[in-house]
This record gives structure tokens, C-alpha cells and sequence, in this order.
């Protein structure tokens, strides 16, 4: 699994340099759209509710929603700038951040999730220990990998060695354990709701049994938002505007809960009972969380930067970088500043 474990330095490194010597950001008049980067998970639930429900509208922002499949592919069109604000599983950003990236900004935290990931398995395997021998299907460089790799240092088992880890987005994981072709998966929602009622599969684990959850309460790839640098620099207002039609989209999310679950049921194509389960197994953060999260103490700042030292020991990256020097504050309301 060598390559396994190099991959996200060098291709998130390869990605840094590309940026800067020639990937430019195109400029935009002050009136112009912007685009969001997301996809079904949880963690775009914010956005995508901000966006259908017209709160983005209502703070005069027009915000067009493009899916990627991956937290990785995502941030390659962020250092490409070709979308303006994304959200995204901080392990990427992380990776882009060791490598010295300096286009993206993190702005907030939207959740805090421990039930919507973990590790799939077959009725016949009882604890990490029987994972031994086993073809184990995941996306790497993703929240979901950091977890199997931690799980498996802590049961003592040797990923090189002890099991087979196969590289598989998140999209085709159902299908691939179906078939048989991998007989656990490391998973999020919305594959890990689909693979769970899959007959004769039951969780094995979830983030809450991460190293960093136990200490910390932050999962192997806690959500962040993102804005562009560029955009952050010339137009503050609009990220500002941003924040504040997804945090009224996080109150609809935590109060009216029915009302979100119709709204997602089209992105994610949960039933309408899975999807309530997710949202109601969620906590979703308000403006006023942010400043114990993101500012004083920073508590999720420093979980991060736990989680950066935790990847360095994973070897998925070289060095941890200072993750304080990536997080910008201005944005929020200033009462949370």
C-alpha cells in the first residue's frame, strides 16, 4: 500500500505547484454568480438547502452547485480556481496545506458527525482483528481511509500486510460489495446508509471510535468550508453573505428537520426516514459556535492540527502544517469574533 500512502502528498503537492504557476483565477464583475463545490454528503447539506430554499438569494447572492466525488477532486478545482467556496472533508485541505497551498482559506466548521461513517462488514466479522486477511474497499485520501488506518494501528494490524485496501470512490462501494469484490467498505453517507441495509451487513465501527474522537470529539475528516483566497480578497462581503445564509440554513437543519429532509431528499435520494436519521444524528453548529470552534479557544483548530500530526504518523503527509496560519476568522459575525 505504498502508493496508497504517498499518493495524497504527491498529488496535492503536484496540484500546489500547478496552481501557482498557472492556473489563474478568472476575474469576475461584482454582480457575478458564484459557484459552490458539493455533493451529497452531510457536510453540503448546508449549502444545498441555502441554495433551494432562496437564502442565498436573499442576501443577493447567486450560487451555482457543482458535485464532485471526491473531497480531492474537489480541491483540485479550488486550487484550479474554478469554483469560488466549497465545503469539504479537512483531510485533503490538509494535505494541500503540508504542500505549502496558499489559495484557500478555511472559514467555519458547519457540524459535528460521528454516526454517518464507519466500517461495513459481513456477519461473520465480530472485531477489527477478523479484518485480517480481508479485501477492504475505500476512497483513499479521504476522512473514511484515515479511519480504517487508525482502527487498524490500534487493533495492531498492518495495512501493508494484514489486509487489503482497495481504492474505490465512494460512489462504487455498494456495488463492489454486493459483487463480492471487497468484503468490508469504509464508507459516508449516502453509501453508508445503502451498503448498511445491504442483508447480512451491520456496522463494525464508526468515528466514534477514531483516536482523535475519543480525546477531541473530531471525526478522521471533520468538515470545513472553504472560500478562494482571491475571492476572499476582493470580495469579503460576499463570503461574509455566504456564512450567514448557511448558518440559517444549520437552523432549519436542527429546528424544522422534516422540513430539511424534503428539501434534501433529491440530493442525497436517502428514503425520507434515513434522511431524518442523519440530520437528527447531526449537530449543527450556529454562528455563535464558531467562536469557541474557529477562534477563542479555537478548540476545532486545535483538533485539527491533532489530526494533521496524526496524518504525519500515518505517513500520508511529510510534515503537519500550522493550521491556525489556513483559518480566517474576518468573516464570521463579528460577535463571534
Amino acid at each position: 500500500m505504498n502508493m496508497t500512502r504517498r499518493a495524497m502528498l504527491v498529488r496535492t503537492a503536484a496540484l500546489a505547484g500547478a496552481s501557482a504557476l498557472g492556473f489563474p483565477m478568472v476575474g469576475r464583475a461584482a454582480n457575478a454568480s458564484y459557484t459552490y463545490g458539493g455533493s451529497a454528503w452531510l457536510g453540503h447539506y448546508s449549502a444545498y438547502i441555502a441554495m433551494k430554499t432562496g437564502l442565498f438569494a436573499k442576501q443577493g447572492l447567486d450560487i451555482k452547485w457543482q458535485s464532485f466525488a471526491t473531497s480531492s477532486d474537489r480541491m483540485s478545482a479550488v486550487m484550479a480556481g474554478n469554483i469560488d467556496l466549497a465545503g469539504t472533508g479537512v483531510v485533503s485541505s490538509l494535505a494541500l496545506m503540508a504542500a505549502g497551498a496558499r489559495q484557500f482559506q478555511v472559514i467555519a466548521t458547519p457540524n459535528n458527525f460521528g454516526r454517518a461513517e464507519g466500517v461495513l462488514v459481513r456477519d461473520d466479522v465480530k472485531s477489527v482483528a477478523d479484518l485480517k486477511g480481508k479485501k477492504i474497499g475505500v476512497t483513499y485520501a479521504s476522512s473514511a481511509h484515515v479511519l480504517l488506518l487508525d482502527v487498524l494501528r490500534q487493533a495492531g494490524l498492518d495495512p501493508d500486510r494484514d489486509v487489503s485496501i482497495i481504492n474505490l470512490p465512494a460512489t462504487n462501494l455498494l456495488s463492489a460489495y454486493q459483487g463480492k469484490q471487497i468484503d468490508a467498505a469504509v464508507a459516508w453517507t449516502p453509501a453508508f446508509d445503502r451498503i448498511k441495509a445491504v442483508p447480512g451487513t451491520h456496522v463494525l465501527l464508526d468515528d466514534t471510535a477514531f483516536s482523535l474522537y475519543k480525546q477531541y470529539a473530531i471525526t478522521p475528516g471533520p468538515d470545513v468550508l472553504l472560500t478562494h483566497a482571491k475571492l476572499g480578497r476582493e470580495n469579503p462581503e460576499a463570503v461574509k453573505k455566504f456564512l450567514h445564509a448557511v448558518f440559517e440554513a444549520n437552523a432549519m437543519l436542527s429546528q424544522q428537520p422534516d422540513e430539511a429532509a424534503s428539501v434534501l431528499l433529491e440530493l442525497t435520494g436517502l428514503s425520507r426516514d434515513e434522511q431524518l436519521a442523519v440530520i437528527k444524528q447531526t449537530q449543527w453548529y450556529s454562528a455563535a459556535d464558531q467562536k469557541g470552534l474557529m477562534v477563542d479557544p479555537g478548540n476545532f483548530v486545535t483538533g485539527m492540527q491533532q489530526l494533521a500530526e496524526m496524518l504525519v504518523s500515518l505517513k500520508q503527509i511529510d510534515k503537519a502544517p500550522q493550521v491556525k496560519d489556513w483559518v480566517q476568522a474576518s468573516y464570521l459575525p463579528a460577535a463571534t469574533r
